[in-house]
């Protein structure tokens, strides 16, 4: 059990902390990158996205399309810069639950429906980047360091 243990579990735990880092960079850069895309192209839609928002019946429309998509953007720079990152992950994970309920719930008609659409994936990535951090290659890490704090940050 000790042989399963050790090369199973312990010696690709081993090898994987070398490339701790990559994992948080790679998702905050596609994440990032896509969310950076997709608030530009609502900012440069402002009209047919607030018409989208009415269909769907998001609450202030006329707030909340420029809002959300401000969040995209801006977040998803902020993401793929790690800066900050808790906070635009923490809020595009909510903009995510908030899609589904408001564009995807009429078509839920089970688990594997709900956990099917892509903003599911992208909600999950949000909540780990939030609860976990933007990882060591992050502005966020730079900061923490410069201000002494070595250990905020994981």
């Amino acid at each position: 059990m000790n042989s399963i243990v050790n090369l199973l579990i312990l010696l690709p735990a081993h090898i994987a902390s070398y490339f701790a880092w990559a994992g948080p960079l790679i998702m905050r850069i596609v994440v990032g990158y896509t969310f950076m895309w997709s608030g530009w192209g609502k900012l440069n839609n402002l009209p047919q996205i607030t018409q989208n928002f009415i269909e769907w019946g998001v609450i202030f429309p006329k707030f909340m399309t420029p809002f959300v998509s401000g969040v995209e953007f801006f977040g998803g720079i902020m993401l793929i810069l790690g800066l900050f990152t808790r906070i635009p992950a923490a809020m595009l994970a909510f903009t995510m639950l908030v899609a589904i309920k408001s564009a995807k719930w009429d078509h839920v008609d089970s688990l594997e429906t709900l956990l099917g659409f892509e903003e599911a994936t992208y909600f999950a990535g949000f909540l780990w980047l939030a609860i976990a951090g933007p990882g060591a290659a992050s502005l966020d890490r730079l900061l923490t360091n410069a201000a002494g704090h070595r250990e905020a940050t994981p």
